[in-house]
């Protein structure tokens, strides 16, 4: 069974509460879009709304590879939310 998507907008005005919890949950390791989605719980598809503007902030930097099925890792740039 697949999640119902959620009108972007709503997901995108989401994001400044979801700093905190996605800073947590790459704060002991660096994780794909989906690993954080796992960790929090969440649709994958919001997390990369989330993550996209996390990035676009400074809060995140992707790795500077991506693992063997072609996904980039997400880590803290240490910037406070």
């Amino acid at each position: 069974m697949t999640t119902p998507l959620r009108d972007p907008r709503e997901v995108i005005r989401e994001e400044p509460l979801m700093h905190a919890p996605i800073l947590a949950a790459v704060a002991d390791q660096p994780l794909t879009i989906a690993g954080i989605a796992e960790r929090l719980g969440r649709p994958t598809q919001e997390v990369v709304y989330w993550v996209m503007g996390m990035r676009r902030y400074g809060l995140l930097v992707e790795g500077p590879e991506a693992d063997d099925d072609g996904f980039f890792t997400f880590q803290s740039t240490g910037k406070e939310a």
